[in-house]
């Protein structure tokens, strides 16, 4: 979600400090071509379905798609999902209508699946071996029931039609006073989908950007909040840490749900993304691009990125030696101690 706007920085020097520092990764790290590069950039493209629900079976595998990402690497959800495929609408619209489950009647129904893949249980037990989860090849238990509860959101709550779920929503949202509409339109679509089974802010923030982007073009509003949604993971907060950026913003929490309180990861880099002109690094992006500029500090922190800025590279019990990065010389370079707590 976009966080409510504050001013974290005591002093004028701190927040440029900050903002030198994220600047500089957004000129070495940051994707100028990040728009032509989403895989989501041709979604609403002439060529895209123009029924609701051919448009809501390609929201549902884009969004199943991303989901596949979280808790893992992306270079081994990718392999995966190479190897084994990914939710296809109509399968799943095909095996709810027939499944005799008492769960699958409705999303508000499937609360408590209880699906686990390994073990290959469930709350139902008498009812498993009929059941149409086991029969997709998914990672884990979770990923089964995220993508039912996904494709049963859709079908139920938006109606079977996603699209207009969104535009709805977005409109609903925006309209009043112009102060806080960024927060409240993502709040407009995020709280209602933290619903699904296993959805967390990050996966959210990180899917429904990349989808509402795609559809800047044909929505102004899909554009604003796609541009402004930030997924923080381990890799940002463990970054705003090691330079010291959070400590100088007054916002050092653990990684973990505060990364998206008032004071938290998101908030600090939406602050800072404010102060960033984005146009500087191409000219058809929007002159606030915190999206943009959240994903220029995982780039530039991941292993499949520049490799510069993560524990592999870095022993954090002590001040970072890393002298190969270009911050070297003016970050704050912070111990992390103790690794922080995963999110849940």
């Amino acid at each position: 979600m976009i966080p409510p706007a504050f001013a974290p920085f005591k002093s004028k020097r701190d927040q440029r400090y900050a903002i030198d520092i994220v600047k500089t990764v957004a000129w070495l790290a940051g994707r100028t071509d990040y728009f032509s590069d989403q895989s989501t950039s041709e979604f609403f493209s002439e060529h895209s379905a123009s029924t609701c629900e051919a448009q809501s079976a390609d929201v549902f595998r884009q969004l199943a798609t991303a989901f596949n990402y979280q808790g893992i690497s992306d270079a081994v959800a990718r392999s995966y999902m190479q190897e084994h495929g990914v939710p296809v609408w109509d399968d799943l619209a095909s095996d709810v209508k027939a499944a005799d489950c008492p769960l699958l009647h409705s999303f508000w129904h499937f609360h408590g699946c209880g699906y686990r893949k390994l073990a290959s249980s469930c709350s139902q037990p008498d009812r498993i071996d009929r059941c149409p989860l086991p029969r997709h090849e998914f990672r884990n238990g979770n990923l089964n029931q995220l993508a039912y509860s996904l494709y049963l959101f859709i079908r139920d709550v938006a109606d079977g039609d996603i699209v207009g779920w969104i535009d709805t929503r977005l409109a609903e949202a925006n309209a009043g006073l112009r102060e806080g509409r960024l927060s409240r339109m993502s709040h407009a679509l995020i709280t209602p989908l933290l619903g699904l089974h296993g959805a967390s802010h990050k996966i959210l923030n990180m899917a429904l950007s990349d989808l509402l982007l795609s559809g800047r073009r044909r929505n102004r509003l899909w554009g604003e909040v796609g541009s402004a949604l930030i997924a923080i993971d381990s890799l940002v907060h463990n970054f705003l840490s090691r330079t010291g950026i959070l400590k100088r913003a007054g916002s050092e929490h653990p990684y973990g749900p505060q990364c998206y309180g008032p004071k938290g990861c998101a908030a600090v880099l939406f602050n800072l993304s404010e102060s960033i002109d984005a146009r500087q690094f191409n000219g058809r992006f929007p002159k606030t691009f915190p999206r943009y500029i959240q994903h220029a500090i995982w780039t530039y922190c991941s292993g499949e990125g520049a490799n510069m800025c993560n524990g592999n590279r870095i022993n954090d019990t002590v001040k970072c030696q890393n002298r190969d990065c270009r911050l070297f010389e003016t970050c704050d370079r912070k111990k992390l101690g103790r690794q922080p707590r995963k999110a849940q």
